[in-house]
Protein backbone atom coordinates (compact mmCIF):
# COMPACT_ATOMS: atom_id res chain seq x y z
CA UNK A 1 0.00 0.00 0.00
CA UNK A 2 2.98 2.32 -0.35
CA UNK A 3 1.30 3.98 -3.32
CA UNK A 4 -1.61 4.85 -1.03
CA UNK A 5 0.75 6.49 1.46
CA UNK A 6 2.31 8.63 -1.27
CA UNK A 7 -1.13 9.71 -2.45
CA UNK A 8 -2.26 10.60 1.08
CA UNK A 9 0.91 12.63 1.61
CA UNK A 10 0.25 14.59 -1.57
CA UNK A 11 -3.33 15.26 -0.48
CA UNK A 12 -2.22 16.51 2.95
CA UNK A 13 0.34 18.83 1.38
CA UNK A 14 -2.28 20.24 -0.97
CA UNK A 15 -4.65 20.89 1.93
CA UNK A 16 -1.92 22.50 4.05
CA UNK A 17 -0.99 24.83 1.24
CA UNK A 18 -4.51 25.81 0.21
CA UNK A 19 -3.81 29.46 1.07
CA UNK A 20 -1.17 29.57 -1.62
CA UNK A 21 -2.72 29.39 -5.07
CA UNK A 22 0.66 28.91 -6.74
CA UNK A 23 1.49 25.99 -4.46
CA UNK A 24 -1.85 24.29 -5.09
CA UNK A 25 -1.46 24.74 -8.86
CA UNK A 26 2.07 23.32 -8.62
CA UNK A 27 0.85 20.27 -6.69
CA UNK A 28 -2.08 19.77 -9.05
CA UNK A 29 0.29 19.89 -12.00
CA UNK A 30 2.62 17.41 -10.31
CA UNK A 31 -0.31 15.08 -9.63
CA UNK A 32 -1.40 15.30 -13.28
CA UNK A 33 2.15 14.52 -14.42
CA UNK A 34 2.27 11.46 -12.15
CA UNK A 35 -1.16 10.37 -13.39
CA UNK A 36 -0.04 10.63 -17.02
CA UNK A 37 2.86 8.27 -16.37
CA UNK A 38 0.74 5.61 -14.66
CA UNK A 39 -0.49 2.48 -16.39
CA UNK A 40 -4.26 2.08 -16.64
CA UNK A 41 -6.30 -1.11 -16.49
CA UNK A 42 -9.06 -1.89 -18.99
CA UNK A 43 -11.57 -0.67 -16.37
CA UNK A 44 -9.98 2.75 -15.80
CA UNK A 45 -12.72 4.79 -17.54
CA UNK A 46 -15.36 2.61 -15.87
CA UNK A 47 -13.88 3.41 -12.43
CA UNK A 48 -13.84 7.16 -13.14
CA UNK A 49 -17.43 7.07 -14.46
CA UNK A 50 -18.53 5.32 -11.26
CA UNK A 51 -16.88 7.82 -8.93
CA UNK A 52 -13.65 5.96 -8.29
CA UNK A 53 -10.99 8.05 -6.52
CA UNK A 54 -7.86 7.13 -8.45
CA UNK A 55 -4.44 6.95 -6.77
CA UNK A 56 -0.96 5.78 -7.81
CA UNK A 57 -0.26 2.18 -6.77
CA UNK A 58 2.66 0.03 -7.98
CA UNK A 59 2.91 2.09 -11.16
CA UNK A 60 -0.82 1.91 -11.91
CA UNK A 61 -3.72 4.31 -11.48
CA UNK A 62 -6.09 2.38 -9.21
CA UNK A 63 -9.28 3.23 -7.27
CA UNK A 64 -8.73 3.62 -3.53
CA UNK A 65 -12.49 3.96 -2.94
CA UNK A 66 -15.74 4.99 -4.60
CA UNK A 67 -18.65 7.08 -3.33
CA UNK A 68 -19.05 5.07 -0.13
CA UNK A 69 -16.47 5.15 2.65
CA UNK A 70 -13.79 2.49 3.15
CA UNK A 71 -15.64 1.48 6.35
CA UNK A 72 -18.91 1.00 4.45
CA UNK A 73 -17.21 -0.89 1.61
CA UNK A 74 -15.50 -3.28 4.03
CA UNK A 75 -18.74 -4.14 5.83
CA UNK A 76 -20.65 -4.49 2.56
CA UNK A 77 -18.13 -7.04 1.28
CA UNK A 78 -18.77 -9.23 4.32
CA UNK A 79 -22.57 -8.82 4.25
CA UNK A 80 -23.18 -8.73 0.47
CA UNK A 81 -20.20 -8.59 -1.85
CA UNK A 82 -17.44 -6.62 -3.55
CA UNK A 83 -16.02 -6.45 -7.04
CA UNK A 84 -12.34 -5.47 -7.24
CA UNK A 85 -10.28 -4.62 -10.31
CA UNK A 86 -6.98 -6.41 -9.68
CA UNK A 87 -5.76 -6.27 -13.29
CA UNK A 88 -2.57 -4.59 -12.10
CA UNK A 89 -1.45 -8.01 -10.84
CA UNK A 90 0.49 -10.25 -13.20
CA UNK A 91 -0.86 -13.61 -14.37
CA UNK A 92 1.42 -16.02 -16.17
CA UNK A 93 1.50 -19.59 -17.40
CA UNK A 94 4.47 -21.98 -17.40
CA UNK A 95 4.10 -24.79 -19.92
CA UNK A 96 6.06 -27.85 -20.97
CA UNK A 97 7.29 -31.19 -19.58
CA UNK A 98 9.63 -29.32 -17.22
CA UNK A 99 7.03 -26.90 -15.80
CA UNK A 100 6.60 -28.64 -12.43
CA UNK A 101 10.27 -29.45 -11.63
CA UNK A 102 11.21 -25.95 -12.74
CA UNK A 103 8.69 -24.10 -10.60
CA UNK A 104 9.40 -26.36 -7.62
CA UNK A 105 13.02 -25.17 -7.72
CA UNK A 106 11.74 -21.66 -6.97
CA UNK A 107 8.76 -22.13 -4.59
CA UNK A 108 8.04 -23.99 -1.34
CA UNK A 109 4.81 -25.69 -2.48
CA UNK A 110 4.40 -29.36 -3.39
CA UNK A 111 3.11 -28.50 -6.86
CA UNK A 112 3.48 -32.05 -8.17
CA UNK A 113 1.25 -33.28 -5.34
CA UNK A 114 -1.65 -31.00 -6.29
CA UNK A 115 -4.59 -32.51 -8.16
CA UNK A 116 -5.12 -31.11 -11.65
CA UNK A 117 -7.25 -27.97 -11.44
CA UNK A 118 -6.30 -27.09 -7.85
CA UNK A 119 -3.93 -24.56 -6.34
CA UNK A 120 -2.38 -23.23 -3.15
CA UNK A 121 -0.66 -20.21 -1.69
CA UNK A 122 3.09 -20.39 -2.09
CA UNK A 123 6.22 -18.28 -1.67
CA UNK A 124 9.11 -17.60 -4.06
CA UNK A 125 12.29 -17.75 -1.98
CA UNK A 126 15.84 -16.47 -2.40
CA UNK A 127 19.12 -18.21 -1.53
CA UNK A 128 18.83 -17.05 2.10
CA UNK A 129 15.28 -18.39 2.48
CA UNK A 130 13.71 -14.93 2.33
CA UNK A 131 10.48 -14.22 0.49
CA UNK A 132 10.82 -12.71 -3.00
CA UNK A 133 7.01 -12.73 -3.33
CA UNK A 134 3.94 -14.71 -2.36
CA UNK A 135 1.67 -16.11 -5.05
CA UNK A 136 -1.37 -18.28 -5.65
CA UNK A 137 -0.12 -21.14 -7.85
CA UNK A 138 -2.33 -23.59 -9.73
CA UNK A 139 -1.54 -26.93 -11.32
CA UNK A 140 -3.80 -26.84 -14.39
CA UNK A 141 -2.19 -30.05 -15.73
CA UNK A 142 1.19 -31.77 -15.36
CA UNK A 143 2.46 -29.49 -18.12
CA UNK A 144 0.67 -26.23 -17.35
CA UNK A 145 1.17 -24.12 -14.22
CA UNK A 146 -0.79 -20.89 -13.79
CA UNK A 147 0.18 -18.30 -11.18
CA UNK A 148 -0.49 -14.69 -10.25
CA UNK A 149 2.21 -12.46 -8.76
CA UNK A 150 1.92 -9.08 -7.05
CA UNK A 151 1.92 -5.88 -9.10
CA UNK A 152 4.69 -4.25 -7.09
CA UNK A 153 6.88 -7.35 -7.52
CA UNK A 154 6.21 -7.94 -11.21
CA UNK A 155 9.54 -6.71 -12.60
CA UNK A 156 11.74 -8.48 -10.06
CA UNK A 157 9.61 -11.67 -10.18
CA UNK A 158 9.73 -11.91 -13.96
CA UNK A 159 13.48 -11.21 -13.99
CA UNK A 160 13.99 -13.90 -11.33
CA UNK A 161 11.81 -16.50 -13.07
CA UNK A 162 13.26 -15.67 -16.51
CA UNK A 163 16.87 -15.94 -15.34
CA UNK A 164 16.31 -19.33 -13.70
CA UNK A 165 14.21 -20.59 -16.63
CA UNK A 166 17.03 -19.82 -19.06
CA UNK A 167 19.51 -21.74 -16.87
CA UNK A 168 17.02 -24.63 -16.46
CA UNK A 169 16.51 -24.95 -20.22
CA UNK A 170 20.26 -24.74 -20.92
CA UNK A 171 20.66 -27.84 -18.75
CA UNK A 172 18.15 -29.75 -20.90
CA UNK A 173 14.91 -28.65 -19.26
CA UNK A 174 11.82 -27.85 -21.31
CA UNK A 175 9.62 -25.03 -20.04
CA UNK A 176 8.21 -21.92 -21.71
CA UNK A 177 6.17 -19.07 -20.31
CA UNK A 178 3.38 -16.77 -21.39
CA UNK A 179 2.62 -13.53 -19.53
CA UNK A 180 -1.12 -12.88 -19.71
CA UNK A 181 -1.01 -9.16 -20.51
CA UNK A 182 -3.95 -9.72 -22.87
CA UNK A 183 -6.15 -10.54 -19.87
CA UNK A 184 -7.61 -8.59 -16.97
CA UNK A 185 -8.19 -9.91 -13.46
CA UNK A 186 -11.34 -9.25 -11.42
CA UNK A 187 -11.91 -10.40 -7.83
CA UNK A 188 -15.52 -11.08 -6.79
CA UNK A 189 -15.77 -11.59 -3.02
CA UNK A 190 -18.45 -12.02 -0.37
CA UNK A 191 -21.63 -14.03 0.36
CA UNK A 192 -23.25 -13.03 -2.95
CA UNK A 193 -20.17 -13.87 -5.06
CA UNK A 194 -21.21 -17.42 -5.97
CA UNK A 195 -24.98 -16.85 -6.48
CA UNK A 196 -24.25 -13.76 -8.61
CA UNK A 197 -21.59 -15.42 -10.76
CA UNK A 198 -23.78 -18.52 -11.18
CA UNK A 199 -26.22 -16.37 -13.16
CA UNK A 200 -23.49 -15.73 -15.75
CA UNK A 201 -22.24 -19.29 -16.36
CA UNK A 202 -23.62 -22.78 -17.06
CA UNK A 203 -20.87 -24.36 -14.93
CA UNK A 204 -22.14 -25.70 -11.58
CA UNK A 205 -20.16 -23.55 -9.13
CA UNK A 206 -21.43 -25.53 -6.13
CA UNK A 207 -19.00 -28.29 -7.16
CA UNK A 208 -16.07 -25.91 -7.28
CA UNK A 209 -14.31 -25.55 -3.92
CA UNK A 210 -11.72 -23.20 -2.40
CA UNK A 211 -8.50 -23.20 -4.51
CA UNK A 212 -10.16 -25.00 -7.45
CA UNK A 213 -9.43 -23.73 -10.98
CA UNK A 214 -11.41 -24.05 -14.20
CA UNK A 215 -11.38 -22.61 -17.69
CA UNK A 216 -15.05 -21.84 -18.37
CA UNK A 217 -17.39 -19.53 -20.24
CA UNK A 218 -18.61 -16.61 -18.14
CA UNK A 219 -20.90 -14.01 -19.72
CA UNK A 220 -19.82 -15.18 -23.17
CA UNK A 221 -16.05 -14.96 -22.51
CA UNK A 222 -13.53 -17.76 -22.01
CA UNK A 223 -12.27 -17.15 -18.47
CA UNK A 224 -9.79 -18.63 -16.03
CA UNK A 225 -11.73 -19.00 -12.78
CA UNK A 226 -10.08 -19.64 -9.40
CA UNK A 227 -12.12 -19.94 -6.20
CA UNK A 228 -9.88 -17.80 -4.04
CA UNK A 229 -9.42 -14.21 -2.91
CA UNK A 230 -7.78 -11.83 -0.49
CA UNK A 231 -10.61 -11.00 1.92
CA UNK A 232 -11.28 -14.13 3.96
CA UNK A 233 -14.67 -14.39 2.26
CA UNK A 234 -15.83 -16.95 -0.28
CA UNK A 235 -15.20 -15.67 -3.76
CA UNK A 236 -13.42 -15.88 -7.09
CA UNK A 237 -10.61 -14.38 -9.11
CA UNK A 238 -11.64 -14.17 -12.77
CA UNK A 239 -9.09 -13.79 -15.55
CA UNK A 240 -11.04 -12.43 -18.53
CA UNK A 241 -9.89 -11.21 -21.97
CA UNK A 242 -9.33 -7.47 -21.49
CA UNK A 243 -11.75 -6.51 -24.26
CA UNK A 244 -14.54 -8.22 -22.28
CA UNK A 245 -13.59 -6.96 -18.80
CA UNK A 246 -15.94 -3.96 -18.64
CA UNK A 247 -18.91 -5.98 -19.91
CA UNK A 248 -18.26 -8.65 -17.28
CA UNK A 249 -17.95 -6.07 -14.50
CA UNK A 250 -21.26 -4.46 -15.56
CA UNK A 251 -22.98 -7.84 -15.75
CA UNK A 252 -21.85 -8.83 -12.24
CA UNK A 253 -23.05 -5.54 -10.74
CA UNK A 254 -26.39 -5.76 -12.57
CA UNK A 255 -27.05 -9.41 -11.66
CA UNK A 256 -26.47 -8.62 -7.97
CA UNK A 257 -29.13 -5.89 -8.19
CA UNK A 258 -26.71 -3.36 -6.73
CA UNK A 259 -25.77 -5.39 -3.64
CA UNK A 260 -22.29 -6.24 -4.94
CA UNK A 261 -20.42 -2.94 -5.13
CA UNK A 262 -17.28 -1.77 -6.88
CA UNK A 263 -14.65 -1.67 -4.13
CA UNK A 264 -11.20 -0.08 -4.02
CA UNK A 265 -7.78 -0.69 -2.55
CA UNK A 266 -8.65 0.92 0.79
CA UNK A 267 -11.27 -1.67 1.73
CA UNK A 268 -9.19 -4.43 0.15
CA UNK A 269 -6.44 -3.61 2.66
CA UNK A 270 -8.76 -3.57 5.69
CA UNK A 271 -10.43 -6.82 4.56
CA UNK A 272 -7.14 -8.70 4.14
CA UNK A 273 -5.90 -7.39 7.52
CA UNK A 274 -9.08 -8.61 9.23
CA UNK A 275 -8.46 -11.98 7.54
CA UNK A 276 -4.86 -12.06 8.86
CA UNK A 277 -3.36 -12.16 5.36
CA UNK A 278 0.10 -10.84 4.52
CA UNK A 279 0.72 -7.83 2.28
CA UNK A 280 4.04 -8.20 0.47
CA UNK A 281 6.23 -5.18 1.18
CA UNK A 282 4.68 -4.80 4.65
CA UNK A 283 4.30 -8.20 6.33
CA UNK A 284 6.67 -10.09 4.05
CA UNK A 285 10.03 -8.92 2.71
CA UNK A 286 13.16 -10.42 1.20
CA UNK A 287 14.68 -10.87 4.69
CA UNK A 288 11.62 -12.66 6.13
CA UNK A 289 11.29 -16.43 5.68
CA UNK A 290 7.98 -18.28 5.24
CA UNK A 291 8.52 -19.90 8.66
CA UNK A 292 8.89 -16.51 10.38
CA UNK A 293 5.82 -15.27 8.48
CA UNK A 294 3.68 -18.10 9.86
CA UNK A 295 3.40 -19.85 6.49
CA UNK A 296 5.05 -23.15 7.43
CA UNK A 297 1.78 -24.90 6.47
CA UNK A 298 2.47 -23.93 2.82
CA UNK A 299 5.67 -26.03 2.77
CA UNK A 300 4.59 -29.43 1.46
CA UNK A 301 5.51 -32.59 3.37
CA UNK A 302 7.59 -33.88 0.45
CA UNK A 303 9.36 -30.52 0.16
CA UNK A 304 10.28 -30.68 3.86
CA UNK A 305 11.88 -34.07 3.24
CA UNK A 306 13.56 -33.31 -0.08
CA UNK A 307 14.19 -29.54 -0.07
CA UNK A 308 15.26 -28.57 -3.57
CA UNK A 309 14.08 -24.94 -3.51
CA UNK A 310 16.17 -21.81 -3.02
CA UNK A 311 17.09 -21.25 0.62
CA UNK A 312 15.84 -24.71 1.64
CA UNK A 313 18.72 -25.24 4.07
CA UNK A 314 17.77 -22.10 6.06
CA UNK A 315 14.04 -22.82 5.99
CA UNK A 316 14.30 -26.51 6.92
CA UNK A 317 16.61 -25.63 9.82
CA UNK A 318 14.04 -23.11 11.08
CA UNK A 319 11.32 -25.78 10.87
CA UNK A 320 13.44 -28.01 13.12
CA UNK A 321 14.78 -25.46 15.58
CA UNK A 322 12.14 -22.74 15.41
CA UNK A 323 12.61 -19.18 14.08
CA UNK A 324 13.94 -16.30 16.17
CA UNK A 325 11.02 -14.03 15.26
CA UNK A 326 7.38 -14.74 14.44
CA UNK A 327 4.46 -12.93 12.84
CA UNK A 328 1.59 -12.34 15.27
CA UNK A 329 -1.80 -10.69 15.38
CA UNK A 330 -2.56 -8.02 17.99
CA UNK A 331 -5.42 -6.04 19.46
CA UNK A 332 -4.11 -2.59 20.36
CA UNK A 333 -5.40 0.34 22.42
CA UNK A 334 -5.11 4.07 21.74
CA UNK A 335 -4.70 5.35 18.16
CA UNK A 336 -4.41 2.61 15.50
CA UNK A 337 -0.85 1.28 15.24
CA UNK A 338 0.61 1.59 11.75
CA UNK A 339 3.51 -0.02 9.92
CA UNK A 340 6.85 0.38 11.76
CA UNK A 341 5.25 1.21 15.14
CA UNK A 342 7.66 -0.11 17.77
CA UNK A 343 6.68 -2.95 20.11
CA UNK A 344 8.25 -2.86 23.59
CA UNK A 345 8.16 -4.91 26.79
CA UNK A 346 6.81 -3.51 30.05
CA UNK A 347 10.40 -2.50 30.89
CA UNK A 348 10.78 -0.61 27.58
CA UNK A 349 12.93 -3.20 25.76
CA UNK A 350 12.37 -3.41 22.00
CA UNK A 351 10.76 -6.75 21.14
CA UNK A 352 9.58 -6.14 17.57
CA UNK A 353 7.51 -3.91 15.32
CA UNK A 354 4.11 -3.59 13.67
CA UNK A 355 4.01 -4.32 9.92
CA UNK A 356 0.30 -3.63 9.25
CA UNK A 357 -2.36 -2.05 11.41
CA UNK A 358 -5.58 -0.10 11.43
CA UNK A 359 -9.11 0.16 12.74
CA UNK A 360 -11.23 -2.89 11.93
CA UNK A 361 -14.55 -1.75 10.39
CA UNK A 362 -16.17 -5.09 11.26
CA UNK A 363 -14.81 -5.56 14.80
CA UNK A 364 -14.84 -1.85 15.71
CA UNK A 365 -11.44 -2.10 17.37
CA UNK A 366 -7.77 -1.64 16.48
CA UNK A 367 -6.04 -4.66 14.97
CA UNK A 368 -2.46 -5.12 13.82
CA UNK A 369 0.11 -7.62 12.62
CA UNK A 370 3.80 -7.58 13.31
CA UNK A 371 6.90 -9.52 14.31
CA UNK A 372 8.02 -10.29 17.86
CA UNK A 373 10.78 -12.37 19.40
CA UNK A 374 9.94 -16.07 19.66
CA UNK A 375 8.46 -16.85 23.06
CA UNK A 376 6.37 -13.67 22.97
CA UNK A 377 4.13 -14.94 20.16
CA UNK A 378 1.54 -16.89 22.14
CA UNK A 379 -2.05 -15.64 22.36
CA UNK A 380 -2.62 -13.56 25.49
CA UNK A 381 0.95 -12.21 25.68
CA UNK A 382 0.86 -8.53 26.65
CA UNK A 383 3.28 -5.75 25.72
CA UNK A 384 3.21 -2.12 24.58
CA UNK A 385 2.97 -0.48 21.17
CA UNK A 386 4.46 2.98 20.63
CA UNK A 387 2.29 5.33 18.55
CA UNK A 388 3.39 8.97 18.07
CA UNK A 389 5.81 8.70 20.98
CA UNK A 390 3.30 7.30 23.50
CA UNK A 391 2.94 3.71 24.72
CA UNK A 392 -0.37 1.85 24.60
CA UNK A 393 -1.44 -1.65 25.60
CA UNK A 394 -1.27 -4.46 23.04
CA UNK A 395 -2.12 -8.15 23.38
CA UNK A 396 -1.35 -11.04 21.04
CA UNK A 397 -4.47 -12.62 19.57
CA UNK A 398 -5.08 -15.49 17.18
CA UNK A 399 -5.63 -14.77 13.50
CA UNK A 400 -7.72 -14.43 11.46
CA UNK A 401 -9.35 -11.62 13.41
CA UNK A 402 -12.60 -12.16 11.48
CA UNK A 403 -13.54 -15.83 10.80
CA UNK A 404 -12.87 -16.95 7.23
CA UNK A 405 -15.69 -18.29 5.07
CA UNK A 406 -13.83 -20.21 2.38
CA UNK A 407 -16.06 -22.64 0.48
CA UNK A 408 -14.85 -26.15 1.25
CA UNK A 409 -16.43 -29.63 1.12
CA UNK A 410 -18.56 -30.20 4.21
Amino acid sequence: MRGLLACATLARRAAAGASSGARVRHLAGAAEAVEAELKKTALYDFHVANGGKMVPFAGWSMPIQYKDSIMESTVNCRTNGSLFDVAHMCGLSLKGPGAIPFVESLVIADVAGLKDGTGTLTVFTNEKGGAIDDSVITKVTDQHIYLVVNAGCRDKDLAHIGEHMEAFNKKGGDVKWHIHDERSLLALQGPLAAPTLQLLTKEDLSKMYFSDFKMIDINGSECFLTRTGYTGEDGFEISVPSENAVDLAKAILEKSEGKVRLTGLGARDSLRLEAGLCLYGNDMEQHITPVEAGLSWAIGKRRRAEGGFLGADVILKQLQEGPKIRRVGMITQGPPARSHSELVSSSGENIGEVTSGGFSPCLKKNIAMGYVKSGLHKAGTEFKVVVRGKSYDAVVTKMPFVPTKYYKPS
